[in-house]
């Protein structure tokens, strides 16, 4: 059979770039942005490590003055002794000359106390350093949050693009030449003639679409698994004929529009499928959904010498096969003659009363609520998923256009991952004592670390830890009400209230506000919310009180606990795996009610599998430092911090006296 070449005609509307053209310009911007940001924070790194350097040099001559205030102490004491035995021999010789005794003694007490300024302005010029550090270190805090969130702002954007890329829409006009069947009617072939032609619009559309993507080279090796369609908006014949060798020809003007299965963007993209949230859940990479009433690339073929299926055939491969003898007869139609109109689909919505949820019909997937497709007649098996809800089931008999309006029942308990029931975690002792339900986390060993290889500089190398004791950690976070007991029972009053207050974010910075402390945070707080606005020697002093009012010893875990606690067994980044996921826990942008407004109350969020409550979020946690750090560590991200700062290994580093309102602390008690 002879194929007549394809004329290929695309409107302005498929080749339009203005649209298009403003989705890469933000991504542009974005990246542009990231570029810049990152140059902003390796910059502030060069710095910190220069004052950093500088700190050490100073300590390093701090210590010299303080070995030499030694010296000349001893040496001032000499002089003196040597002074007032010059002065008893005077006694029996007056006329002796003590002058040299007298000039050591003052020369030794001059260099003595210049050494003593030289300490005192030693350590101004520390403290000044340190200052220095802990602006630069949450300017640089602030510059890593900044540069996270503008990754996700990035693959949002690049999602957007890709979804608006595919689902543009164009006008094909497409000349298809055939033989005609001698078994067949001229009617019949000119209506194969047609649907053939129209086949292989959309097969070209298709085409056309994933060669313009801007990211082709990146979304072509997963063209399979895309799920791509095309929806004709329009056809009509502009021109039509039969030949005298039997041949029907037909000029077909086709205006489409593309879709995508979008829950499966990000797959495409290699980015985490929380950005695809809002299309659905996402589909198994590797299955190919079957779409009655649409055509996909991988579906149309057009082999030479395979059997022909009868035009109302519906089957993957559709064949064009030789006539032997036909008629030979020539018609015309008129231009712009709609094709011969037969309707073999329905149209089907589906609505539920809830978001994120998905569709399957016989098995396939067809993306989220609100649903609207065309299916052949009959009868259809119907399942409404969503994670925590009763699964809605429904046999539906399709023969006219429908909508199913469909309710979904929440289940009793809602788990995001599998981890131990939900327990209440505060409980009253006989003596008022605050006290905060505490877990037994096993002895073991783990890798500590940035296992995946997402982590921050600070976080490598990996090394293995052994942990060789159990020992107990509260299973939440302090709360507000159980620092309030140790506040009006101790008197002790937090650094935050001395003096300068407590740190917040403003309009993305970090600032200072004098009146805020533990009991105004900036935000709305109950007695259920961690408490915040807390320092590290706040934190050691609520430790400290708790074991002298309870009897047993109570303390701040250490990074090494603390991370092996956090990771429950696991090497994923979230207890729950390698991906965010939505409203599992309360981060910046994590989609839960909280995020980005403040705390939640503790154990909103399931547990991990040792017990432990908002490992994940929520606040940063205080951690034990060594005797010979200067600086402390906060663990476990924070409402206003991006997901990807949420990971269990990731590390912030702060001076002892910083408080922020979303800074608090969990204990640990020796057993």
């Amino acid at each position: 059979m002879r194929i007549a070449p394809l004329s290929l005609f695309v409107t302005a509307a498929l080749l339009a770039t203005s649209a298009f053209a403003q989705d890469t310009a933000t991504v542009n911007a974005i990246e542009s942005e990231l570029t810049a940001k990152q140059a902003e924070l390796d910059n502030f790194t060069t710095v910190l490590d220069k004052h950093i350097a500088e700190e050490t040099r100073l300590q390093s001559q701090l210590g010299l003055l303080r070995k030499r205030s030694t010296e000349l102490e001893k040496e001032k004491n000499q002089a003196l002794d040597a002074m007032n035995e010059m002065y008893r021999r005077m006694i029996d010789d007056p006329n002796l000359d003590i002058s040299a005794a007298q000039t050591r003694y003052q020369q030794s007490v001059a260099t003595h106390k210049q050494n003593k300024d030289d300490i005192a302005m030693q350590l101004a010029a520390i403290a000044a350093q340190r200052k220095d550090i802990e602006q630069i270190r949450v300017a640089k805090h602030t510059l890593v949050n900044t540069l996270e969130n503008l990754k996700d702002q990035l693959s949002t954007a690049r999602v957007e693009r890709l979804r608006n890329e595919f689902t543009r829409e164009g006008t094909l006009e497409v000349e298809h030449t055939i033989n005609c069947k001698r078994t067949e009617t001229l009617a019949a072939c000119e209506q194969r003639g047609q649907q053939l032609g129209l086949q292989k619009a959309t097969k070209r559309f298709i085409d056309q679409i994933f060669a313009n993507l801007t990211e082709q080279r990146v979304v072509e090796p997963k063209r399979n698994i895309a799920g791509a369609q095309v929806q004709v908006m329009s056809s009509h014949v502009v021109s039509s004929a039969f030949s005298g060798q039997g041949n029907y020809t037909a000029n077909l003007s086709v205006t489409m529009r593309g879709d995508v299965n979008g829950s499966r963007l990000c797959g495409l993209l290699n980015i985490d499928n929380r950005f695809c949230s809002e299309y659905g859940q996402p589909l198994a990479i590797g299955y190919q959904s079957v779409y009655p009433t649409t055509y996909s690339d991988a579906q149309l073929s057009f082999p030479e010498d395979a059997p022909v299926a009868p035009a109302s055939n519906t089957s993957d491969t559709v064949s064009v096969a030789k006539m032997e003898v036909a008629p030979i007869v020539e018609t015309s139609l008129k231009k712009s003659e709609p094709l011969p109109e037969k309707k073999t689909t329905v149209e089907f919505t589906v609505r539920s009363n809830v978001f994120d949820d998905e569709v399957f019909i016989n098995g396939v997937s067809y993306g989220s609520t609100k649903l609207v497709t065309s299916l052949a007649p009959g009868m259809y098996s119907l399942e409404v998923r969503k994670l925590g809800y009763e699964t809605y089931s429904a046999q539906v008999d399709l023969r006219k256009a429908r909508t199913l309006n469909v309710k979904l029942l929440k289940k009793p308990e809602l788990i995001a991952a599998p981890t131990p029931k939900k327990v209440e975690p505060i409980v009253a002792s006989a003596d008022n004592t605050p006290k905060n339900q505490t877990v037994v986390i096993p002895a073991g060993k783990f890798m500590m670390g940035d296992l995946t290889g997402n982590g921050l500089a600070n976080e490598r190398p990996v090394v293995e830890k052994v942990l060789s004791h159990s020992f107990s950690m509260q299973s939440t976070e302090v709360t507000v009400a159980q620092f309030r007991q140790f506040i009006e029972r101790s008197r002790y009053v937090t650094d935050a209230e001395k003096s300068r207050g407590c740190a917040h974010y403003k309009n993305g910075e970090p600032v200072w506000d004098i009146d805020y402390n533990w009991k105004n945070p900036g935000y709305e707080q109950k007695d259920s919310f961690p408490v915040v606005c807390v320092s590290y020697e706040d934190a050691k002093a609520f430790a400290d009180w708790l074991t002298a009012e309870s009897g047993e010893q109570y303390r701040l875990p250490n990074e090494v606990e603390w991370e092996y606690a956090a990771r429950a067994g696991s090497s994923a980044e979230y207890p729950w795996g390698n991906e965010i996921g939505r409203n599992l826990a309360n981060c910046g942008w994590c989609g839960s009610e909280w995020s980005n407004k403040s705390p939640s109350p503790v154990s909103e969020f399931s547990p991990n599998a040792y017990g432990l409550y908002d490992t994940v979020g929520n606040v940063w946690e205080w951690t034990q430092k060594r005797a010979s750090q200067d600086d402390v560590t906060v663990r476990g991200g924070a409402w206003n911090f991006a997901p990807s700062l949420a990971r269990v290994s990731t590390r912030l580093t702060l001076a002892p006296d910083f408080r922020a309102n979303y800074i608090g602390f969990r204990l640990i008690k020796e057993r």
